[in-house]
């Protein structure tokens, strides 16, 4: 985890005089490039460090220079360890929970939290993600059954890179055998998993998030959509990042930017699951998709 390892060569850096950046992508398993960009995120949370060209050369923090609350505020460090914590509850991660406790030691302030999250992980197996992320830190080749978007079953062999937690579901990404390429998998849709005893010693890169910029907005549409005022919560809780307006009658319409809405299955799962809660407005097309959908689900129940 990148907060983690940022932390902790934070205290690495504060207690050796010179660090150069190959030990440290060893000692934490990843490339020179990312311990670069580790160090650049480390400047600009405002943390003197310094580098030193030659052969004995590297990184290391100013001399003189001392770690105290200046650096990291007590509601700083609260926030930190409530999502570290969370982290520490799925995993079950010693090395967390020692960071948790070096960051506990430099808050003084008797703060009470203001921040408490839960990652919600009832949807994944805990077991699994733990498997996952051991085979993650011994670079073990994993074995495992998928389905697809398309409800295709696959057998692929993965050297796992990293977890990433987005849009309330766990993903793994890692090296395909079968592709060989970089792929990502959602963990609801692993089964079967297995650890083998194959080891790899490549050091993957770690997929980098997407973003998308106004430079790079071709193939999104607008989908507006009337809310029944008895469905509000359920639609808000589905598309906060949407735009809202409020009708006089109590209703919503919201608009959001969807990439190729035609195309997006997890839309129509979503709408769908309204039920007579929701309407769509335009595209008039995705009207079309989701009546015919509509129909095919009553036609399952048509001997009822």
């Amino acid at each position: 985890m990148k907060l983690e390892r940022l932390i902790s060569i934070i205290f690495k850096l504060l207690n050796n005089e010179i660090l150069s950046a190959s030990s440290l992508a060893d000692e934490f398993q990843v490339s020179t490039r990312t311990i670069y960009r580790d160090i650049e995120a480390i400047c600009a949370a405002g943390i003197p460090v310094v580098s030193y060209q030659g052969t004995n050369g590297g990184f290391g923090i100013i001399e003189g220079y001392k770690f105290d609350r200046s650096l990291i505020g007590s509601y700083d460090i609260l926030n930190l360890v409530t999502v570290l914590s969370s982290l520490s509850s799925i995993f079950e991660d010693k090395e967390v929970e020692h960071t948790i406790e070096r960051l506990k030691m430099l808050d003084t302030s008797g703060n009470n939290r203001t921040l408490l999250v839960d990652l919600d992980s009832h949807r994944t197996e805990p077991n699994s993600l733990m498997d996952l992320r051991k085979a993650i830190h011994e670079k073990r080749v994993i074995r495992f059954d998928y389905v697809s978007n398309k409800n295709e079953f696959t057998s692929r062999e993965l050297e796992p890179v990293h977890l990433h937690y987005k849009y309330r579901n766990w993903y793994l990404y890692g090296y395909c055998r079968e592709r060989q390429n970089y792929r990502e998998f959602r963990v609801s849709r692993m089964m079967s998993i297995i650890l083998t005893e194959k080891t790899f010693v490549q050091t993957h890169e770690r997929k980098e998030d997407s973003t998308y910029s106004d430079d790079n907005l071709e193939g999104f549409e607008d989908v507006v959509i009337w809310v029944n005022p008895n469905s509000l919560a359920g639609v808000l809780d589905q598309f906060q990042n949407s735009a809202k307006v409020m009708n006089s009658d109590g209703s919503m319409t919201i608009t959001l930017s969807v990439y190729q809405p035609l195309h997006a299955r997890w839309l129509k799962s979503i709408l769908l699951s309204f039920g007579s809660g929701a309407k769509v407005i335009k595209p008039v097309e995705l009207q079309s998709i989701i009546k015919d959908e509509a129909k095919k689900i009553m036609k399952v129940y048509e001997d009822i």
